[in-house]
């Protein structure tokens, strides 16, 4: 596109504005950068032995170079035929290269005996004496892992310690001699619109580097629950995975982890771990061999405009608390259901998924306050964060089945739903726990309210409006008091299939109650 030409009096008030308003020039180059940082670069080459089934996977596909025709004209005929090793194996968020290395001439190993699979990433030296820092998913599984420097020198690494949440791996090798390395940056000082380098193992053709600039921050794509990724338009492909993101002071402000791509190859939007993320996982996997996170103990959900509006709340900010497990933090701190937490140690929590990240990156046995809206007040209580579980439960009922037959429903014909009292008849007939309370839905009409927040029959009303109900009139009164304080939507909390949620339904003027 040609540029625009102001005219002069455009351009003299364009002149006038704060220098901060331009942007920087672009660089001549990045020869120098490159040249500096590429001996710190490695390719990552894992293997795995493998089994094959041998009767249900169908044949292999033979193995060819990764990108190349013949490896997608085999993909697109073993799709049509129906074998189940046809799909694409290139999928929109995994780099790395998988191909198996003890096959000649695209033979197909004999079904049923071991084999080698092999997968090829990239990593980033960051202490002269061999730590290698690259993606869990590029090592995972792996039997032997093999390093590759910029020199073509082979080193066999082991593995000090790998998370696989935050998908970042610590590796170590041992050389003769110091080895070229780069230091982590500061990746929260880094702007959308900031010029990067990525370098890594595209392909398994070795080290490669490409230029972009951050194209957005703080990305969740649902990898994980500590999503926050930066995202790039710098050329990311398979085989990039574990390698680093530079800043043009030469430092790491990411790790390059997934690529949104519908054909497997870079379009431009790539996805980096932020190196302020990496760095605390890199330290405790180095001190620990594990990640230590802090642990609040709480299941939660997103805050909606009709949730805040039903418990009086002006903003959708902060993070709704949807189950609270037993003894942990949160119950100590007297946490409860139905809570929204609104800061967490003095940071403001906008949208729920902040409050995972801030929680797991506080030390652990730390005191801190926590800022919660109840009953229409803002509270402080002081919470003492644990360090997460392996095994970690959700504050959920589970369900065993009891006796049979029928209680009459009411119905609730505004919601689209039917509700009757727990007793034993309906707690074995939707197969619901003898210690659960509330009132059982037993009918949702298919077009109704109820049905379009995704209630179903079985599923059991705890609260409405945070306060315990235990039969259907318990649920019309609270209903009506919602109604007549001007509220525009009724909050349910509701234990289903898969845990407690918090419901909001719009309240009517002629919710009423009919048999």
């Amino acid at each position: 596109m040609r540029p625009k030409i102001l005219p002069a009096l455009a351009l003299a008030t364009a002149l006038a504005l704060p220098a901060a308003t331009f942007a920087r020039g672009t660089p001549d180059g990045f020869a120098d950068l490159a040249q500096n940082l590429l001996p710190a670069v490695v390719n990552i080459s894992s293997t795995q032995n493998v089994k094959t089934a041998d009767s249900d996977r169908g044949p292999e596909m033979p193995v060819f170079p990764p990108g190349s025709p013949f490896e997608q004209f085999f993909k697109d005929f073993m799709n049509r035929h129906g074998h189940p090793n046809g799909g694409d194996q290139g999928d929109n968020n995994d780099n790395d290269d998988n191909g198996d290395d003890d096959q000649g001439g695209g033979q197909t190993p004999p079904q049923g005996h071991p084999h080698r699979m092999q997968s090829l990433g990239s990593g980033f030296i960051i202490d002269p004496s061999g730590i290698i820092i690259t993606n869990n998913h590029v090592i995972e599984g792996a039997d032997e892992i093999t390093v590759t420097l910029q020199d073509n020198t082979m080193l066999k690494a082991t593995l000090i310690g790998r998370d696989d949440h935050e998908d970042v791996a610590v590796l170590q090798v041992h050389a003769d001699k110091k080895l070229p390395s780069v230091k982590f940056g500061d990746s929260d000082a880094s702007r959308v619109g900031d010029w990067v380098l990525a370098i890594g193992n595209p392909f398994g053709l070795g080290g490669t580097v490409t230029a972009g600039i951050i194209s957005a921050r703080g990305r969740d794509i649902q990898q994980g629950p500590y999503d926050d990724f930066i995202q790039t338009d710098a050329a990311i492909n398979r085989g990039n995975s574990g390698g680093p993101l530079f800043n043009m002071a030469g430092e790491v402000v990411g790790i390059n982890t997934a690529i949104y791509s519908p054909s497997g190859g870079s379009i431009g939007i790539g996805f980096s771990i932020p190196s302020d993320d990496a760095k605390m996982v890199v330290d405790q996997l180095r001190q620990y061999g594990r990640p230590r996170r802090g642990w609040l103990g709480v299941r939660i959900q997103q805050v909606t405009p009709d949730i805040a509006e039903s418990l009086g709340l002006h903003e959708p900010d902060g993070a709704l608390v949807a189950g609270v497990n037993h003894d942990g933090p949160a119950d100590k701190a007297h946490i409860q259901n139905g809570d929204i937490i609104l800061t967490f140690n003095g940071q403001p929590l906008k949208e729920m998924r902040t409050l995972p990240r801030v929680v797991a990156e506080t030390p652990i046995d730390k005191q801190v306050p926590v800022d919660i809206w109840r009953g229409g007040k803002k509270l402080t209580l002081q919470v003492v964060v644990a360090e997460m579980p392996d095994d970690t439960k959700t504050a959920a009922a589970t369900p065993t089945p009891h006796k049979p037959p029928a209680n009459p429903s009411v119905d609730f014909s505004t919601f689209g739903m039917k509700l009757a009292p727990l007793t034993d008849a309906t707690r074995a007939k939707y197969k619901i726990d003898a210690g659960q309370k509330g009132i059982v839905i037993t009918d949702v009409a298919p077009e109704g309210t109820a049905a379009d927040h995704g209630l179903k029959p079985g599923d059991v009303v705890v609260e409405v409006q945070q306060v315990a109900v235990t039969s259907p009139a318990d649920m019309q009164h609270r209903i009506e008091e919602a109604r007549q304080g001007g509220r525009k939507s009724v909050l349910l909390l509701v234990q289903g299939a898969d845990g407690l949620r918090w419901v909001p339904l719009p309240v009517k003027v002629e919710d009423k109650i009919g048999r």
